[in-house]
């Protein structure tokens, strides 16, 4: 028969393996709610956090183009590996927030294999890929707490006393799907977890204590450092931007490209402008309107301003923060308006951020309602995080973003008077302090006689340290005078975070009390919105 006529053959599926990248988390997040549920599988921040963390501890398997299995660990210290423990507790709620560079053991906190493709053995590879990985870093082994699926339909024989349980599976008298498994793939029984995850009900909360110590490891030598690809330094520039009358879209954009022109010639990593400076845009026609009028008329500059950041971060190599900008997030009679930060990277790509609290005044008068959520944003200088003003002055998103890996907090501002000025000042500061992380402000200036709905303004824009030996002696690194247009600079090293986080004065991160409480955030549907991308891209509001 002439091949020409033979009938087509299939391709097969291939099945990878590999360390997971930002770009796989909505996969992630989808594999883990087919495997655990919408309500109890990983949110996008809690990926980006591991992925941040430790990227070489986090991989991924697909199946041509689905995720069909999962795993992340991070690095601990023995004594800590080793303790009695809780998988919210030991894991930073899910976050790998704990991960210790200098840790001496791998610690497994998840494998998820898609239950429709487990004929593949896709659990044994991981585990596989985790051996292999504790091997190269010289690490003393891995431990973790490992499932008893069997337990609760069991636990009457054995008088609800786990351990028994536990027992009798090691001696061989019984099987249990998971903790045979284990023992099997040469991991040892030290102990039980009882509490671990409450919400496993197979197991009744428990866990074996397994762990399995590396063969090669050479005791005369220590264990090799976590190659997480930090920067040597990042520069960073705040924009202390005066308020004047413009008229047209095109001089404020003059204006703002002057000020990222500055900032891309003294080689700026990245650029910051304040809160709502686009309120500059009021001036333009400075119609009599209700000030919620006025923050819809705003909305209709979204398209070019978006398209103005993401064209100037292009063409002077730098990553922009945006301030923010009021943004219609629907449309018709109940058109909603968010403020918004843009953050558009040199890489071309465009991220937006809500701001999740809006003050009393802006809700009342501009009628403006906040986000849902608050996801890190990874550039090529490591992940950052956006508070836009009054956001500062809650410790809760501060921690959430650091969680996610964040080392640079960005605060664009605007306020009134100087007593407004302190409360996000002293808020930023305690950010840097309680999260061992640097925090940028940048704030309006002057006023704009006559328009409408923008009044006084105050700022003095910094650049805050955590208050350490490494870093600035006042936690300072930059300061403008208040109420005048500048610029402000900084070098900031990232390793000196990395520091003062395991080795400082004090250890805020390692020392929260993980065992008397935690933070979780409420999972919500990602709120989307439409808007120009002169890449071509989505952008990204999770």
């Amino acid at each position: 028969m002439d091949r020409n006529d033979e009938a087509p053959t299939r391709e097969r599926a291939r099945l990878t393996l590999r360390h997971a990248g930002i770009a796989d988390i909505p996969s992630i997040v989808a594999l883990s709610e087919r495997v655990y549920g919408p309500e109890r599988g990983y949110t996008a921040e809690m990926l980006t956090g591991q992925i941040a963390q430790f990227p070489e501890g986090v991989f991924v398997a697909f199946y041509d183009d689905l995720a069909v299995g999962y795993c992340a660990t991070f690095r601990l210290d023995e004594s800590t590996a080793m303790a009695p423990h809780r998988w919210l507790e030991i894991s930073g709620g899910g976050y790998a927030s704990r991960h210790l560079l200098t840790g001496d053991w791998l610690y497994g906190m998840e494998v998820c294999v898609d239950p429709a493709h487990r004929g593949l053995r896709i659990g044994r590879r991981l585990y596989e890929m985790r051996k292999r990985l504790c091997q190269d870093l010289g690490l003393k082994g891995i431990v973790f707490g490992g499932r008893l699926p069997g337990y609760a339909r069991r636990a009457k024989k054995f008088n609800n006393d786990v351990v028994a349980y536990v027992e009798a599976v090691r001696a061989g008298r019984l099987r249990d799907p998971a903790l045979s498994f284990q023992l099997r793939n040469g991991f040892e029984l030290i102990g039980v977890l009882p509490g671990y995850l409450p919400s496993d009900t197979e197991s009744r909360g428990n866990a074996a204590h397994l762990v399995w110590r590396n063969p090669k490891i050479d005791p005369r030598a220590g264990a090799r450092p976590s190659a997480r690809p930090l920067p040597e330094s990042v520069r960073v520039a705040t924009v202390q931007y005066q308020q004047r009358r413009v008229a047209s879209f095109e001089e404020f954009a003059t204006q703002v490209e002057y000020f990222v022109d500055i900032a891309a010639d003294y080689r700026a990593d990245f650029v910051v402008f304040p809160e709502l400076f686009t309120l500059q845009l009021l001036s333009v026609e400075n119609k009599p309107l209700s000030p919620q009028d006025s923050m819809l008329a705003l909305t209709g500059y979204t398209e070019r301003f978006a398209t103005l950041l993401c064209e100037l971060a292009v063409r002077h190599n730098i990553n922009i923060i945006g301030g923010s900008h009021p943004t219609r997030t629907s449309a018709g009679a109940d058109a909603k308006v968010r403020n918004i930060c843009y953050v558009a990277l040199r890489d071309g790509s465009l991220h937006t951020r809500d701001k999740l609290h809006p003050t009393p005044n802006e809700r009342t008068w501009w009628g403006i309602g906040g986000g849902d959520s608050a996801q890190a944003i990874i550039t090529d200088c490591g992940p950052i995080g956006v508070m836009i003003c009054y956001d500062s002055e809650f410790p809760e998103l501060g921690r959430h973003l650091v969680d996610q890996g964040a080392m640079i907090l960005f605060v664009p501002f605007c306020t009134d008077t100087r007593e407004g000025y302190l409360r996000v000042r002293y808020c930023s500061q305690a950010r840097a302090v309680e999260n061992q992380c640097y925090v940028v402000l940048s704030g309006n200036v002057g006023n704009l006689p006559g328009v409408n709905n923008f009044d006084i303004q105050y700022a003095q824009s910094c650049i805050l340290t955590p208050c350490d030996f490494p870093f600035a002696r006042d936690g300072v690194a930059a300061d403008t005078t208040p109420n005048v247009e500048q610029v402000a600079f900084a070098d900031l090293r990232l390793n000196d975070l990395v520091v003062a986080r395991n080795a400082g004065t004090v250890q805020n991160l390692n020392d929260r009390r993980h065992d008397l409480y935690s933070l979780t955030w409420a999972r919500r549907p990602a709120s989307r919105m439409v808007v120009a991308d002169p890449t071509q891209q989505t952008p990204e509001n999770p």
